[in-house]
């Protein structure tokens, strides 16, 4: 029998952070085991134990991101996925991947893995469409780093225009397209 798929989603510093509950509990609901890693700026935002009850799974912040299976916490989990998904993304954790830099658990995990990662945006629009950060995105995209969205509309900040976290339900369809593509670990 083989094992659900695992996937890392890793949630930053945005309003949208609530928004990545949500796709955290429509992803257990389907026997995807999701691990959740929280910046220390998310956590803002949202708590670990929101993640831990839709999840039914520990939730990893800087407070416990020692030693598992044997392995530092981001090796192991970098190990472990099927599909890293960082949703929302900020300006700050995209130019953070496009340069290298690994200053947090997370960081460390998109460095370290070996799996597909999705990235979902969410900014400020006049953040998105900045030269620093499509300059990133594209350096991203050449990896092979994956973005999914942004979309337009009223933003958090009273804007109107392009950087809102793309809809859940879309976000989901396309992890599952991902999932279902890859072959489940044996």
């Amino acid at each position: 029998m083989s094992k659900p798929h695992r996937i890392v989603l890793g949630v930053t510093a945005s309003i949208a952070a609530y928004r990545a509950a949500e796709l955290a509990s429509t992803l257990a609901k389907e026997g995807v085991e999701v691990d959740v890693i929280l910046t220390d700026d998310a956590l803002r935002f949202i708590t670990p134990l929101t993640f831990a009850a839709l999840t039914r799974r520990e939730v990893y912040t800087r407070a416990n991101d020692e030693m598992r299976d044997g392995q530092p916490a981001h090796i192991s989990l970098a190990d472990q996925a099927d599909l890293v998904v960082v949703a929302p993304a900020t300006a700050h954790l995209i130019a953070q991947l496009a340069h290298g830099l690994a200053p947090d658990l997370l960081t460390s995990t998109l460095l370290a893995t070996p799996a597909p990662v999705i990235i979902a945006p969410a900014m400020n629009g006049k953040m998105w469409h900045h030269p620093a950060t499509q300059d990133n995105v594209n350096l991203l995209r050449k990896r092979g780093v994956a973005f999914i969205g942004p979309e337009e509309g009223l933003l958090a900040c009273g804007y109107e225009g392009l950087g809102r976290l793309w809809p859940v339900a879309e976000i989901a369809k396309e992890i599952f397209s991902r999932l279902k593509s890859k072959k489940k670990r044996a």
